[in-house]
């Protein structure tokens, strides 16, 4: 039986068990440090999502997530979600963000959601793309080059509900992308970032 739980502070022994997954899937690029997290938590800008098998005697996180709301549009930022490499393919990811979905609108009071994914021709890029176009979400034209990372970047949007005012216009998402991640940032002590990261 897969069980959900939502986090809005920091939470030492939940980080712990949900980082091995996202080590797994950013780790080499694009994961902030655990630092940047704690700061982003101590600011009220994140909730962490975790998704556990109980199945067994001894329940595991096989699923995180990381969200934060971008005010201007009052949408639900996806920053980060993955799920462990040994239970993909099963629709768990699907559920999650459905999960994700039904907390934006009930419990957040947001009427879009938005994520930000790798704008290459790279077979898993692409199969990324496709899983979140299944979830609903559309892709937007603007193709955007972050200064930090070495791969270039695609908007992708969702409306929950019709009266959403989230704009369609992928270099003004950016703009908000791009403040979000900042203030993840702000207040960190250099030496303890370590090189992932929008900026």
């Amino acid at each position: 039986m897969l069980t959900y739980r939502t986090f809005d502070y920091w939470d030492e022994e939940i980080w712990n068990r949900a980082r091995p997954i996202y080590e797994e899937a950013f780790g080499k690029h694009g994961a902030k440090s655990t630092a940047v997290i704690r700061n982003m938590f101590r600011k009220q800008m994140i909730f962490l999502h975790i998704v556990m098998d109980e199945t067994e005697n001894n329940p595991k996180v096989v699923g995180m997530a990381i969200t934060g709301k971008l005010k201007a549009f009052n949408s639900l930022l996806i920053d980060y979600l993955a799920i462990k490499k040994s239970y993909r393919n099963q629709g768990i990811g699907a559920l999650f963000v459905h999960y994700i979905k039904e907390l934006a609108l009930t419990k957040f009071d947001c009427d879009s959601m938005v994520l930000e994914i790798e704008a290459t021709e790279d077979p898993i890029h692409q199969k990324r793309i496709q899983f979140w176009e299944k979830c609903g979400f559309h892709l937007t034209d603007y193709i955007h080059d972050y200064k930090v990372v070495p791969e270039p970047y695609q908007a992708m949007y969702q409306k929950l509900t019709p009266q959403s005012n989230i704009t369609t216009d992928g270099k003004e998402l950016f703009k908000h992308l791009g403040n979000f991640h900042r203030k993840c940032f702000q207040g960190v002590k250099s030496n303890s970032i370590k090189k992932a990261n929008h900026s």
